[in-house]
Parts: structure tokens; sequence; C-alpha cells
């Protein structure tokens, strides 16, 4: 199983964020990686819709033989992470905001958080709130619309930029020096929220930190891969030509797209 890859999967793109992160921290693993691209974004759909989704894409990547699976998105892991656990022989890896992080690098005692919808309204950051959140302001931002851009590669476009400065000048005329990306697909934005929001507000992703776990889970079960250089392969339930379009895009290098097969539980 060593030289198995990790599956990911994410609503879309936003895994890529965690993909490099995973390249970057264990470069000899191959990674199979699913954009359920076709129903993008999960943050306005039904937890019931997310956990399904994450059912069936998590076990066509056991079909391709994987040894563990990383839930590149907060909302699909809220919304399938517990019913993955329970369906699945390998291990599952998930992501959740970077609250606690945030907590302990604000100064001004405000933090902004922004999120899709289905993240707010969930039960994992409630608890996130009430464990790390209880001694310093917290400003959850709903951010409907920013995904939309971002599946499209639009990072910097004027309707985004308005959009974003909308969403984040609130939480920065209230005092907010540390902001959170609740969402993988934020991690692609940070460029434009750091020119929105100065140098003194620090931008809060755990992409590195789902690395480092996955990292850990794979040692204990003497599961890493002694291979000098891993794979990629990737599929989406969209189009493969527009994937493949924006993929290479945010990764800065030309990949190629394979269509994602009809999936039934």
């Amino acid at each position: 199983m060593n030289q198995a890859p990790i599956g990911i999967f994410d609503s879309g793109v936003g895994g890529l964020s965690v993909l490099r992160e995973v390249h970057a921290a264990l470069p000899g693993e191959s990674i199979d990686y699913v954009a359920d691209s076709a129903n993008a974004p999960w943050g306005d759909k039904s937890r019931e819709f997310v956990r399904d989704r994450g059912l069936k894409i998590a076990r066509f990547l056991i079909d391709q033989g994987v040894k563990a699976v990383v839930i590149g998105s907060n909302t699909g892991t809220a919304g399938s992470a517990e019913a993955l656990r329970g369906a699945l022989t390998v291990p599952v890896v998930g992501i959740e905001p970077g609250i606690k992080p945030a907590v302990a690098a604000t100064k001004t005692g405000v933090v902004g958080a922004i999120v899709p919808a289905a993240v707010s309204e969930s039960d994992r950051l409630a608890s996130l709130l009430d464990r790390f959140g209880t001694d310093v302001k917290v400003i959850i931002q709903p951010v409907p619309g920013l995904v939309e851009h971002i599946e499209a590669a639009d990072l910097d476009g004027p309707e985004l930029k308005q959009m974003v400065e909308g969403y984040v000048r609130p939480m920065l005329d209230a005092g907010a020096d540390t902001i959170v990306l609740g969402s993988t697909h934020y991690v692609f934005l940070k460029p434009l929220l750091a020119e929105l929001a100065g140098p003194k507000v620090s931008l809060i992703e755990t992409g590195a930190a789902v690395a480092r776990q996955l990292a850990r889970v794979l040692e204990e079960r003497d599961l890493l891969s002694a291979s000098p250089a891993g794979r990629e392969r990737f599929w989406t339930s969209g189009d493969p030509t527009t994937s493949r379009r924006v993929f290479s895009a945010l990764l800065g290098r030309a990949v190629t797209v394979e269509k994602l097969p009809s999936l039934e539980i």
C-alpha cells in the first residue's frame, strides 16, 4: 500500500490549495484528485447532498486504490467527514477553519472569518467557537459568490474585488487584525486579500496543517511512500476542457483532467 495514491476531493478547485501543501510536505506521494465541478459550490447545498456526494466520490477514490482520503473542503468536511469515517477502512483527514490559530495570533482581540454558508451554520464551526473563541470577538461573514469567481480562475477581476471589499471592510473597520480563510477556495485570494487588508492583518489558512496531519497518519500506519517523486491524476464532474484550463492556471503548470464517471453508491 505504500506506493498507493492519496485521494483528495473537493466541490471544485479549492482543494488544489490543499494538494499544493500535501505535495510540498510529501513530494514522494502520488495524488488522485476529484473536483465535483458540476455541483460547485457546495456551500449552498444541503448537508445531505454534501454527505451523499462525499460518500460517492470517496468510494470512487477507493476503487482507484487510494490508501487515505483527504477532504480538501471545509464544507465537505462539515458535511461528510463523519459519514466517511464510518464507511471507509482507510484513514480520512478533514479540514476546518483556523479559529484556534487565529485566536492565538490576534493582538486586537477581533478575528474575522470568511466562510461558506454551510460552514457558517455547521456544528463543527460552533464547536470551534465554543472551544477557542470565547475570549475574543469573532466576526463570521458568509461570502456567497466568491467561489464561482475562483472556479473560473478569476482571482483579481473588478467585480470580484468589489465583492471581497464589501465582505472584508466591515471586519477591518471593527478592528480585526486576523482573518480566517474558511474555505480552501479562498486561499487563492490571498494576494487580493493582502492587498485590501494591508500588511498588518494576518490571513489564516489550514492547508499546511492538513498536510502535517496526513503525514502523521501515514507514518503511524507505515504507509509513507518510499518513492522520490509521486504522480498526479485529476478528474472533474464538469467539463474537462474548462477544468484543465482552470486547474493549470491555479497550479501554475499544465495538467490533464479526465471526466469523472457517473457515480452511484
